[in-house]
């Protein structure tokens, strides 16, 4: 399935790193970045999470949060989160229910590893309608960060 523009944003409940249910609802009425990852500790996965991080002045407000999601355990991205000071919510997709759902998995990827989450950036408004959505299919590839900014920009 693949998600785009107009499309109503597929329902999530996730667990963060401080263990706590987190989900799509409890950001209505803000706009949302969702960054999906491969792996935490991982090359491009922390440069495009670090990109994030310092850059949260202008995604993190009133109107916008972040959450990226990975299929790595809490803990994992936890110790993650700690190491890389990221100031935004990480979310584990163990299960793989929102990456499915987002159509952002691999079902085979590197080593054989099956159902890793694709490198992947959504931005849902307060509405919980998609206004950007893209899907990369190689993982050394990043997100397209300015035109999720371009997209912002227009939500304001």
């Amino acid at each position: 399935m693949t998600l785009k523009v107009g499309d109503k944003a597929p329902a999530f409940k996730l667990i963060d790193t401080d263990k706590k249910e987190v989900s799509l609802e409890d950001y209505k009425g803000k706009n949302l970045i969702v960054h999906f990852f491969p792996a935490a500790f991982t090359g491009v996965c922390t440069t495009q999470l670090c990109t994030v991080r310092d850059a949260i002045s202008m995604y993190q407000n009133d109107s916008c949060d972040v959450v990226a999601i990975s299929v790595d355990l809490p803990f994992t991205l936890g110790k993650f989160k700690e190491l890389q000071n990221l100031n935004f919510t990480l979310l584990s997709d163990f299960n793989k229910e929102a990456s499915n759902a987002y159509g952002a998995i691999y079902e085979n990827w590197i080593l054989g590893l099956k159902g890793v989450s694709k490198r992947s950036a959504f931005v849902i408004d307060g509405e919980g309608v998609i206004q950007y959505a893209e899907v990369l299919e190689s993982a050394g590839d990043l997100p397209n960060f300015a035109a999720i900014n371009e997209t912002l920009a227009k939500l304001k």
